[in-house]
């Protein structure tokens, strides 16, 4: 992380370079299990019925991806997504504690539980704070996904 820190913000200014360096090292470790799941839902769709009715019907393979394949692919995928949101939040999280995210001077949860953990026992309020809100967020998040998820399901019957 501390590798391109003063490129980027010589290039971008302080605040914005570690925060383009930060996204840049979470979306390069979390983005291959999503393209997984989009490469199986592909696979899996492309031998459905509706797929195979379509191709004998004479659709192109463009006309077959937009309009069969991919609005059957899009619900996992904004669920995948809305979870891995939530373990981004955790990630930075994680970084910030370990004092590898932002600069001190940027306040997150992480940096927060980091400057609190030497205050535990004259006030444990100043860790609970940080702690109880990166909990609520990452489970709202997880709820929000998995109400997603029941939403968007094929499966399901009305």
């Amino acid at each position: 992380i501390y590798l391109f820190r003063d490129t980027l913000k010589s290039a971008f200014g302080p605040e914005v370079g570690v925060f383009i360096m930060i996204v840049l090292v979470i979306g390069g470790f979390r983005w291959m299990p999503v393209a997984r799941l989009v490469r199986a839902q592909f696979f899996s769709l492309r031998e459905k019925e509706f797929v195979e009715a379509a191709r004998a019907l004479g659709a192109s393979t463009g006309r077959q991806v937009v309009r069969h394949i991919l609005p059957n692919a899009l619900g996992p995928v904004i669920v995948a997504g809305t979870i891995d949101v939530a373990a981004a939040i955790i990630a930075e999280s994680t970084l910030s504690f370990l004092g590898l995210g932002f600069p001190p001077d940027i306040p997150t949860w992480g940096r927060l539980l980091f400057d609190a953990k030497d205050y535990l026992d004259i006030a444990p309020h100043w860790a609970l704070f940080p702690g109880l809100a990166i909990f609520l967020a990452v489970l709202t998040i997880n709820f929000v996904g998995d109400g997603l998820r029941d939403a968007l399901d094929p499966r399901r019957v009305m």
